[in-house]
């Protein structure tokens, strides 16, 4: 029986990703908006000791620095209620643009916010504030995740605040600045033990180029991307786009994998490493697993990003 995009899903079911992510995001959602604003104050303090936001661009920080200066010359009791509209995720002018930004600019929209909070520019967290108990228990799985992962929950609480920009009347998604792909004399090649299938070599090689069309063209026509805790996108347009708005500026670095034999001509392949964001720089590494799928023909049919729940399982690489 050939595989469809949902049967290939479930290959490498043994790997084990990090249910730590979603299930705090989650958690974190239900809390109150005070409470939200007050653990993200608190986890990025702790954090800072050891990860650094790393901030947009000035080019990028063009588009809300208008904004971010609207909210600095608020009051303190005005700045508060800002901060927790866009937790509330209410329908405010304010609020629509920010869930225009991209990725990045909405990381470095809370760094800068963060920043001046700390010099006392914007309303801080009440000095004393204490936290609910069931803020303090997403605090704590916070605390208890390795770096990839806390970076990844403190992105993801981030992204979803402001009002929902598909709601009629919101402003159109704005997107980074399309970064030019590496010239090829200075592009470099990754090595990957038990690996050296051409497709995955050229994906990794590509992606780390950011040259996504030549990304795009390893895929089959209505092949698939499945991004971490994420349903998978289909087909060579919509994970261009996907591509282009949350992949410019990673750097995948694959240690080791193992390919299996044929299934009905279709090639498992596994490979595990570690992937930098240009959000928080090269002092810290996600663990990640890379599972391909690929046709008889050597295309990509389906590919799943999976964030792994420990470091030990870069070394599982056995199917069943």
């Amino acid at each position: 029986m050939p595989f469809t995009i949902e049967s290939a899903r479930s290959i490498f079911p043994t790997t084990q990703v990090a249910n730590v992510v979603p299930n705090t995001v989650e958690s974190f959602n239900q809390l109150s908006a005070e409470d939200q604003l007050a653990l993200i104050w608190f986890a990025y303090t702790e954090m800072g000791t050891n990860i650094t936001v790393a901030a947009p661009g000035a080019t990028n920080m063009i588009i809300a620095q208008g904004i971010l200066e609207q909210i600095k010359q608020m009051p303190p009791m005005a700045q508060t209620q800002v901060m927790c509209d866009l937790a509330n995720r209410a329908d405010t002018p304010i609020c629509r643009s920010y869930a225009s930004f991209s990725v990045n600019l909405k990381l470095g929209f809370w760094n800068q916010l963060g920043e001046w909070m700390e010099q006392g520019a914007v309303a801080p967290i009440p000095q004393g504030y204490e936290l609910s108990a069931e803020a303090a228990n997403v605090l704590q799985a916070i605390r208890a995740a390795d770096s990839g992962q806390q970076i990844t929950i403190l992105r993801n609480a981030v992204i979803g605040m402001g009002f929902d920009p598909d709601a009629p009347g919101s402003y159109k998604k704005l997107e980074d600045p399309v970064v030019v792909p590496t010239e090829m004399a200075n592009r470099t090649s990754v090595t990957i033990e038990g690996v050296n299938n051409d497709t995955v070599l050229s994906y990794i090689n590509n992606m780390n180029a950011n040259d996504f069309e030549a990304a795009i063209d390893l895929f089959t026509s209505n092949g698939a991307l499945q991004p971490p805790f994420q349903r998978p996108i289909v087909g060579r347009e919509a994970i261009l786009s996907y591509m282009r708005a949350e992949c410019q500026g990673l750097k995948m670095m694959p240690e080791q994998g193992v390919v299996e034999p044929s299934d009905e001509g279709f090639t498992p392949i596994k490979v595990t490493g570690k992937v930098q964001t240009p959000w928080f720089g090269a002092s810290v590494g996600m663990n990640i697993a890379w599972r391909f799928l690929l046709d008889p023909q050597g295309k990509i049919f389906f590919v799943a990003v999976d964030l792994l729940a420990s470091p030990k399982e870069l070394l599982n690489l056995v199917r069943q």
